[in-house]
């Protein structure tokens, strides 16, 4: 394992490349000063603009969970004198303080679609895409990329508007950093949804009926409209922080008992199930979402990688076992078979075994108890 030299992301992250002096290609703070970010509004402006000439009713819509990013989403763009319809896929283990933020998101002034996927078609998609993916999130991200596309295309929308473009902020091919728009390549690579489409789930009792909210329109579809779909944080700089400041100005609350996953309180926290997407990369790639919120503050400025590297060490074991234990309820099946499943994914290229004990060779934090946080 090699970590990047100015943050703490490690090589296994997929997409991640790390250039010579042993730095990695997430948006750092110095490259975002280099932007200018007044032309990248004028130029937001003139595609709300268009967006407004070319809509015969809702001139954007936006894919909102009810949490900090989407609120910003729809403060930015009310603002700009947008009328959005705000979709949201309703996630089945969505928490009370998810709800009560989409409320408050809600009463900002937007309509909205609050879409719920049929329970037993979600609980046989999450459990296969546990056993297929190492992830039960798989369903999550087709839908939630699925179904605004879907409604854009059917009400004759012309412009999605996203929050903060992953593949800039956390790593990706230059090309793909540079985009602003969200296309079918972007999916594919950066959506999480292990590389697969909705017909790739056809079976075990799933019909093509069954997969309309996993199915993103065709590219003939999206351009009978058209349809364009942006990333918001290709024109307006996205920080974690200054999104919850907007958004907490605007009646978003935080979680008051500490965060959900990560180190963020104010993140994640609309889904209860979403903590088992994040903690399993733990298994695949050796890290956790606490890597990447505090890659974010390294590169924001607010947190030196030395004591990131101790907040790491104090986390500790990061297992969400209340998480864990709810998902397994939902699906129907034991803690113990939920661990022998995931257990199939520990990545071998970095975890080895020594005396009954995996553990990371090279790993972060040098004095990591591996016998308490990770028994064979």
């Amino acid at each position: 394992m090699n970590y990047c030299t100015r943050c703490i992301t490690p090589d296994s992250r997929p997409n991640i490349r790390f250039d010579e002096r042993g730095g990695c290609n997430c948006a750092t703070l110095e490259e975002k000063r280099s932007i200018d970010w007044r032309s990248r509004r004028e130029t937001l402006l003139e595609v709300f603009t268009d967006a407004r000439a070319r809509a015969t009713g809702y001139d954007c819509i936006i894919p909102v969970s009810g949490g900090k990013d989407s609120t910003w989403q729809v403060v930015e763009c009310l603002a700009a004198g947008m009328r959005p319809l705000c979709v949201t896929w309703r996630p089945p283990g969505r928490t009370t303080l998810g709800q009560a933020n989409l409320d408050n998101l809600i009463s900002l002034g937007v309509d909205h679609i609050d879409f719920s996927v049929n329970p037993e078609v979600e609980k046989k998609l999450a459990y296969r895409a546990l056993v297929r993916c190492g992830s039960p999130a798989v369903p999550m991200h087709m839908a939630l990329f699925g179904i605004p596309l879907t409604i854009a295309v059917r009400f004759g929308v012309p412009l999605v508007v996203w929050g903060e473009n992953s593949a800039f902020e956390y790593g990706g091919p230059e090309a793909d950093r540079r985009g602003a728009d969200l296309d079918r390549a972007w999916l594919m690579r950066y959506g999480c949804t292990g590389g697969t489409t909705a017909r790739d789930w056809l079976g075990d009792g799933v019909d093509e009926r069954d997969l309309l909210p996993y199915t993103w329109p065709t590219d003939d579809e999206l351009a009978s409209v058209p349809v364009r779909a942006i990333f918001l944080g290709q024109y307006i700089p996205w920080d974690p922080v200054t999104t919850f400041e907007v958004a907490s100005a605007h009646g978003f609350e935080a979680c008051t008992d500490g965060p959900m996953t990560g180190s963020y309180d104010f993140a994640d926290i609309d889904d209860s199930y979403l903590a088992i997407h994040h903690w399993l990369k733990w298994y695949k790639f050796g890290f956790t979402r606490t890597f990447d919120n505090l890659s974010l503050e390294i590169r924001n400025g607010r947190l030196s990688r030395d004591e990131a590297i101790a907040q790491v060490r104090g986390r500790g074991d990061e297992r969400p076992v209340a998480a864990i234990e709810a998902f397994c309820r939902y699906v129907d099946i034991s803690v113990d078979h939920f661990d022998e499943v995931v257990e199939r994914f520990r990545n071998t290229d970095i975890w080895v075994q020594r005396d009954g004990t995996w553990m990371i060779d090279d790993f972060l934090v040098p004095d990591w108890p591996w016998s308490a946080e990770c028994p064979a």
